[in-house]
């Protein structure tokens, strides 16, 4: 067993100082989480056709 098997998978990750960010900075930083957002939606998408093509496959 490799030591990267017991680590756990998803790492917490650590939230952003907002308060020494500028109007701008925090408006950027709000188009960047948007931008993560759509990818994040794209890949479920993805995903989900993924799954429903092997199920409708191994339904036959």
């Amino acid at each position: 067993m490799d030591a990267d098997d017991l680590e756990p998978r998803k790492k917490p990750q650590t939230q952003r100082n907002l308060d020494p960010m500028s109007i701008e900075e925090l408006k950027d930083y709000i188009l960047e989480l948007q931008g993560e957002i759509a990818r994040t939606q794209e890949a479920i998408t993805r995903k989900q056709a993924v799954k429903m093509g092997a199920e409708a496959f191994f339904k036959r």
